[in-house]
């Protein structure tokens, strides 16, 4: 039996055939595997959606749609659902109505995205703080969490002006008060993964093997 072992509480995992799998020369029995992995993931999600959670440059969207098109299932990155809906962008939406105005409108958004899975499904940094969305996701989908340091995230976020959060005199700090309001929330997630910088790949199985364990453990008795 396959399966991708946790290796600490930080949600990273490591075995010898998960390690020839993303890392190894794909060869054919490193192929089969994947396949194998691919395979047993889209079985234990069935007609769930996945939902991917976490701070802002945890990789949600990028690795939501590697995720989706492995499984074979559609994919949504919220926010880019939100602006299509509301025909303004998230920053315009935080100026001219507020963060509650803001939330109120990504909740109707993601119940309704979440009616129609399996999907895999990107949700904004603040999304599954909300007490009502984080309800529908519980009702309708399996979450991952997708955890990353603060290095990590300053990173990949301090490039980019387009962080309504984060426009404040010391948008670093800024964002680790938010990690730490945050991070016991997310935490309520089924499903823990480390964002690191490492490549695409090895998320994606990552996310996929969390999956499959997941399902395995249920069957634990």
């Amino acid at each position: 039996m396959f399966m991708m072992r946790r290796l600490d509480a930080t949600g990273a995992f490591d075995d010898t055939v998960s390690k020839q799998i993303v890392n190894g020369p794909m060869n054919e029995e490193v192929l089969t595997l994947a396949e194998s992995l691919r395979d047993r993931a889209r079985a234990a999600l069935g007609t769930r959606n996945l939902v991917l959670v976490g701070l802002m440059g945890a990789g949600k969207s990028s690795i939501g749609r590697l995720v989706a098109h492995q499984l074979g299932i559609p994919f949504v990155d919220t926010d880019i659902e939100i602006e299509r809906v509301s025909r303004m962008t998230i920053t315009e939406l935080f100026e001219a109505y507020g963060e509650e105005e803001f939330r109120a409108l990504e909740t109707r958004v993601i119940k309704r995205l979440l009616k129609g899975g399996p999907r895999v499904v990107s949700t904004g940094g603040g999304a599954f703080i909300n007490d009502r969305t984080r309800r529908h996701v519980k009702r309708s989908g399996l979450s991952v969490w997708l955890k990353a340091d603060l290095d990590v995230l300053w990173e990949r976020v301090n490039k980019r002006d387009t962080r309504p959060l984060l426009k404040t005199e010391n948008p670093k700090q800024t964002l680790e008060k938010l990690m730490n309001a945050r991070y016991p929330i997310y935490a309520e997630a089924d499903l823990t993964v480390l964002s690191r910088d490492v490549g695409k790949e090895v998320m994606v199985k990552e996310v996929l093997a969390a999956i499959v364990e997941r399902k395995e453990e249920s069957k634990t008795p």
